[in-house]
């Protein structure tokens, strides 16, 4: 009997990017500094929330005037597009072309606190770009990671061949460890979460969902 050749391609692959931010690394400590003394509950996002021990901003961090704020958006959003254009068959001039909105905040997660599995409705990207991060737990390796929850195979019928199929074609979650510098960017409609932070100081992030708008662009739910 003559060897059979397949041709298998992922089909419906998922994007994941993690980008350094340099700029915005330095000044992560003056940054970290300022956002834990805001997570005040007047800034709080109004709605069901993510528990006593994680504060999550309202949607408005990008508008604040501070420089330092204004900068880390400005490097944010270009990691996001880096991301975007690394993996888009637009051309670069369109691309560059598009107007860009985008809705930024924060989250402080403090020990034994989480953020549960949510996604974003009206949001092509999001980001989460890490200011601060405990120690990774000896006990707990999925301390304070960002979880993204397979749900595209969730009926799939599990049997011998298809418990330890190769990546991208492996099911099950996917996480990623928070590092400081680092902007980790999805699709946003992705759900996802951050687990329990297991340590004993707190996981700071800040936030991003963004959307690319044509000139002739009709139709957009508001923002």
């Amino acid at each position: 009997m003559s060897t059979l050749s397949p041709h298998v391609v992922p089909v419906f692959a998922t994007p994941f990017g993690v980008v350094p931010l340099p700029e915005t690394a330095a000044r992560n400590a003056e940054l970290g500094a300022l956002l834990r003394a805001r997570a005040t509950p007047d800034r709080r996002a109004p709605g069901p929330g993510t528990g006593e021990r994680a504060f999550r901003s309202r949607e408005d961090l990008f508008e604040w005037p501070e420089p330092l704020v204004q900068a880390a958006r400005a490097e944010i959003l270009a990691g996001i597009a880096a991301v975007v254009a690394s993996i888009n068959e637009v051309p670069a001039a369109e691309l560059a072309a598009l107007r860009v909105e985008a809705r930024g905040w924060f989250t402080v997660i403090r020990p034994d606190g989480h953020v549960p599995a949510a996604g974003f409705a009206n949001t092509a990207w999001l980001g989460l770009y890490c200011v601060e991060a405990p120690p990774a737990s000896p006990t707990r390796q999925d301390s304070g990671v960002l979880r993204m929850l397979e749900t595209r195979l969730g009926t799939m019928f599990a049997d011998a061949t298809n418990a330890q199929l190769r990546v991208p074609y492996r099911t099950g979650h996917y996480s990623w460890r928070p590092v400081p510098g680092e902007l980790a960017v999805l699709p946003g409609p992705t759900v996802h979460e951050i687990a329990l932070v297991r340590a004993d100081s707190p996981l700071v992030l800040v936030g991003a969902r963004v959307r690319y708008v044509g000139a002739d662009q009709t139709g957009m739910a508001w923002w």
